[in-house]
C-alpha cells in the first residue's frame, strides 16, 4: 500500500479523519476540517460540494491521484470519495507523502504554517499553566 494512504487509514483509526459528505459539511463548518481530500474520479455534484465546503470552513483542498475505490480501501469502505483531515500534522504528512504537484506544494506550505501556529500556541499554553501552577502572572 501506498504510504500517503496509510498515513489515512491512520489516521482514520486515531478519529482524525472525517469521511463522507455529511462528515465533512460538519467538520468545515465547525472549522476543524484543516485538509479537504477529493478523490480523482469524484463525480461533478461532489465537487460542486467539495468547493462549497472549502468557501463554508476555509480548509485547503486537494485532489489526491487516488480513485473512490483506492481511498475507501485505505479508510475501510468500499468506496470514499471525500474526506477532511482534522489534524494538520497529519494532514502535512500525507501530503508529504503524496506524489509532488503545484497543487501539492502550495497545499503543503498553508499547512506548514499552521502546524507552526499550532505547536506556538500550545508552546505557549504550556508556560501559561506553568507560570499559573508557580504563582507566576
Amino acid at each position: 500500500m501506498d504510504r500517503a494512504l496509510g498515513l489515512l487509514g491512520l489516521a482514520r483509526r486515531g478519529s482524525r479523519v472525517e469521511l463522507g459528505e455529511e462528515g465533512v459539511a460538519g467538520a468545515c463548518r465547525s472549522g476543524k476540517a484543516r485538509l479537504l481530500l477529493l478523490a480523482s474520479d469524484a463525480g461533478d455534484s461532489v465537487r460542486h460540494r467539495a468547493a462549497y465546503f472549502v468557501r463554508s470552513g476555509k480548509p485547503p483542498l486537494l485532489e489526491v491521484p487516488y480513485t473512490k475505490a483506492e481511498l475507501g480501501g485505505a479508510v475501510g469502505r468500499p468506496v470514499c470519495p471525500i474526506a477532511a483531515m482534522t489534524d494538520a500534522a497529519m494532514a502535512l504528512a500525507l501530503v508529504e507523502a503524496l506524489p509532488s504537484s503545484e497543487d501539492a506544494e502550495a497545499v503543503r506550505q498553508t499547512l506548514e504554517t499552521a502546524v507552526r501556529r499550532i505547536e506556538k500556541r500550545r508552546q505557549e499554553e504550556k508556560a501559561h499553566r506553568e507560570n499559573v501552577r508557580r504563582g507566576k502572572k
